[in-house]
This record gives C-alpha cells, structure tokens and sequence, in this order.
C-alpha cells in the first residue's frame, strides 16, 4: 500500500513539473491577449486584439520603410521629448524599449564581473558602457547585473580589468542564464550532455 501511494504522489509531482510550465505560458499568453482584446470595448472577442497588432504592424512597417511615415514618427518623437514633464516619462521609457528591442540595442555585449576577490566571486551581466571618461570615471566601464526570476537589476561600475567577455553563450542565453538563477543550460552544454550520454551508451 505504501509503495502504491508513493508511486501515485511521484507521478503526481512529475505531472505538475510537466504541466506547470506549460500551464503558466498558457496564463501569460492569455493575460497578455486579453489585457490588449479589451483595449478596444464593444467589438468581438478577438477582433480587439487583432485590430491592435494590425495597427502598430502598419505603423512600423511606414516607420522603417518608408520617408514621410519615418518623418512623421521623428516628428511625433521631437514633439514628446520636448514637453515639460512628459519628455521624462516618455524618454526613459523609449531608451529602456531601445535597449531591449531596438535598433540600439544595449543588452548584446554579455561579460562576466568580478565582484569579489577573496572569495573570487564573478557574476554575469551586460556591458552598457565600455568607456566612462566622459563621466570622470577613466578605466571604469559600467555592467547591468539582473536580478534572478525578476525583471529588475542594478548597475555597477567596476575596473576593465575586472571584466571578461562571455565567450560561450550569446545574449540571449546569457540572459536567460542570469534571469534563471543559472540553471538553464546553454546550447553549448545541452551538446555536452548530449555526447556524454551517447558516450555512455
């Protein structure tokens, strides 16, 4: 009896380790549909949200290619970046939207800091400024450390020296690695176990 009920309570704990992640991507993606669906009251489920991706597709699409939609977004940007009080708001939100998405991109250049000596501590994160001179800071270079299972981090400004490139991963897995605690594995690694296992067999 008791091997039966430990039998059932590791399937069920197996089921939600299966389930958990998927169930969660499910809630995410439906938050998001629904939160942009309702932007628009009064129309069909679905349609809202479809109408929405429609319209900033098209906006991007005569940002980018074409010279009066680009003159018109630049102007639109001019006009918000200088109105007291909203061209804060509105400028910081853009320069954070940049470093993600954007065509200036910063979070691309991952690298390993030096935190700690004795101990040697290190800990990964994204050079946003190789040279700080113009801040009086000559040989500083300033890294953005995220923080794990959070969208939150802070900014540190360490000696060159103490900064090494990530050479095994690229930017989005070094993001991943960090936001995750590092316990995702990197392609790199998965190709590792992978041959380790065939190796073994």
């Amino acid at each position: 009896m008791r091997r039966l009920a430990a039998i059932l309570i590791r399937s069920f704990l197996q089921g939600l380790l299966i389930l958990s992640p998927i169930a969660l991507t499910a809630y995410v993606i439906f938050v998001v549909f629904d939160g942009v669906d309702r932007l628009i009251p009064g129309v069909p489920r679905g349609l809202g949200f479809l109408s929405i991706i429609t319209v900033v597709t098209f906006i991007g699409y005569l940002g980018t290619r074409f010279f009066v939609g680009r003159m018109l977004v630049d102007s639109f940007d001019y006009i918000l970046e200088h109105i007291p009080g909203i061209r804060f708001i509105y400028s910081s939100i853009k320069e954070v939207m940049d470093s993600f998405v954007g065509d200036k991109k910063r979070f691309n250049k991952p690298v390993w800091v030096c935190t700690n000596h004795n101990p040697e501590i290190w800990r990964i994160g994204f050079m946003t400024q190789k040279d700080l001179a113009y801040l009086g800071m000559n040989g500083k270079v300033a890294v953005y450390l995220p923080h794990s299972y959070a969208i939150s981090g802070y900014v540190i400004i360490v000696d060159e020296k103490n900064v090494k490139p990530v050479t095994k991963m690229n930017a989005a897995e070094a993001m991943k690695f960090a936001v995750s605690g590092g316990i995702t594995a990197s392609d790199e690694e998965k190709n590792h176990l992978h041959n380790e296992r065939r190796q073994r067999h």
